[in-house]
C-alpha cells in the first residue's frame, strides 16, 4: 500500500478496513454558509450559471477543502441536471427552491422524454469534475452523485415540491405503469450519468433518494428501491472497485428492505438510531451519518459529545464514516462546522474501540 492509499481514510472506511481515525465528510459542504461560496454566487449572477460554468463550479467544491480537514470532497451540482438536459427546463424561485418551467403533467408528456441520454447537455458536469481532479489531492476522493429516480420523479411530475410532491404520489395509484416507465428511463440516465462523472475522475458516487421516505411501505420496494437498484447495479457491473453511497433518506422503518441493495454503503437521516442500524443491518453494508445539521448551531461542548455518541453507537465498527444526517444550515457559524471535523479526528483518532 503506497503512503497515498494508507492516508485515504474515506475509501478505507468503505472497504471496511480500520484507518487512522473516522472519516468525515457533509452534506452541502460547498454551499451558502461559507462566505466564499456567496463572494463566487454573487459574481456569477444566478446558481444555474454557478453550477455550469466549470471553472466556478470546480472552485466552489474546492472551497471546503482549503478551509477545513475534510476527508473527501463531493462535486458541486444538483440532483436535478438531468430532467434539466432532458428539457425540463430548472429554475429557482427564491425562497422555494427548484421548479421546472416545463414538468410532466400527464402520461402523455412522457412520449416527450429524449430515450437516448443528453450527453451534451450536460457536458459541464466530466468538464467540472477534469478540473477539479487536477488541483484535489489523491489521498481525498472525489464524489459524484445524482438523485434517485424516484426523487427525480417526484421534482418532474405536476407542480413538484410546490405541491409536496403530491402529483407524483397520485402517479402511484392513477398511473403505476406511466410511473414505472418514467423511473425505468430516469434510472438508465442515471446510470449513465453516473458512469460519465467516473470517466471523468470521480473516486465514489452517491445516490440521493431524498424522498424515498413519503412512498408508502407497500409501494416502497418496487418505486424506489427498485430503480435505485437498477442504477447500482450497472455501477458496479461497469466499475466493481469504485464504491456506492445510497442515501435512504426516510427509510428507518425499512432498513431490512435494504439489506441487498447493491450499493457499499447506506447514508442514513437523523431519525435512525446508529446502533440500532448496525444491528439491523448486520454488517452488510457501510454506514454513514448521521448528525442532526441543527446540532451545529449549539455549543462547541454539545457538539464533541453528539460525536462521541455516534463514535460510542458504532463502536469498533470499521466501515463508518461520519456525515450529517442531511445538508449543513445556511446560516451556520463556518467555527462550528471546524470544530465538528476536528472532534471526529481528535476523538475517533485517540480511542478506537473506547467511549468518550
Amino acid at each position: 500500500m503506497t503512503a497515498t492509499e494508507s492516508t485515504d481514510v474515506m475509501r478505507l472506511a468503505l472497504a471496511g478496513k480500520p484507518a487512522s481515525h473516522r472519516p468525515v465528510w457533509l452534506m452541502r459542504q460547498a454551499g451558502r454558509y461559507l462566505p466564499e461560496y456567496r463572494d463566487i454566487r454573487s459574481r456569477a449572477g444566478s446558481f444555474l450559471t454557478l453550477l455550469k460554468t466549470p471553472e466556478l463550479a470546480a472552485k466552489v467544491t474546492l472551497q471546503p477543502l482549503s478551509r477545513f480537514d475534510l476527508d473527501a470532497a463531493i462535486l458541486f451540482s444538483d440532483i436535478l441536471t438531468i430532467p434539466d438536459a432532458l428539457g425540463l427546463e430548472l429554475d429557482f424561485a427564491p425562497g422555494e427552491g427548484p421548479w421546472f418551467r416545463h414538468p410532466i403533467e400527464n402520461p402523455g408528456d412522457l412520449a416527450r422524454m429524449d430515450r437516448e441520454f443528453p450527453d451534451a447537455r450536460l457536458d459541464y458536469v466530466p468538464a467540472t469534475i477534469e478540473r477539479i481532479r487536477r488541483e484535489l489531492p489523491r489521498n481525498k476522493p472525489l464524489i459524484g452523485f445524482s438523485g434517485s429516480p424516484w426523487t427525480l420523479a417526484c421534482y418532474m411530475i405536476g407542480q413538484g415540491r410546490a405541491r409536496e410532491f403530491g402529483d407524483a404520489c397520485r402517479w402511484l395509484y392513477t398511473s403505476p405503469e406511466s410511473l414505472n416507465e418514467l423511473l425505468l428511463l430516469l434510472a438508465e440516465h442515471i446510470a449513465n450519468y453516473l458512469i460519465r462523472q467516473i470517466e471523468a475522475g470521480v473516486d465514489i458516487v452517491m445516490l440521493f433518494d431524498s424522498w424515498g421516505g413519503l412512498l408508502p411501505a407497500s409501494r416502497y420496494r418496487e418505486f424506489s428501491l427498485g430503480p435505485a437498484s437498477v442504477v447500482l447495479e450497472r455501477i458496479r457491473t461497469y466499475q466493481p472497485e469504485i464504491p456506492s453511497i445510497f442515501f435512504a433518506r426516510g427509510a428507518g422503518s425499512r432498513l431490512e428492505w435494504l439489506r441487498d441493495l447493491p450499493a457499499r454503503c447506506l447514508g442514513l437521516d437523523s431519525a435512525v438510531p446508529l446502533g440500532q442500524a448496525r444491528a439491523c443491518l448486520s454488517g452488510s453494508h457501510v454506514l454513514q451519518g448521521n448528525l442532526d445539521p441543527s446540532a451545529l448551531y449549539g455549543s462547541t461542548e454539545n457538539i464533541r459529545a453528539e460525536v462521541c455518541r455516534m463514535l460510542n453507537e458504532m463502536k469498533e465498527e470499521s466501515g463508518y464514516i461520519v456525515n450529517l444526517g442531511h445538508g449543513i444550515p445556511p446560516d451556520v457559524d463556518c467555527e462550528k462546522v471546524g470544530f465538528l471535523i476536528d472532534s471526529v479526528h481528535e476523538e475517533s483518532s485517540q480511542r478506537s474501540k473506547h467511549r468518550c
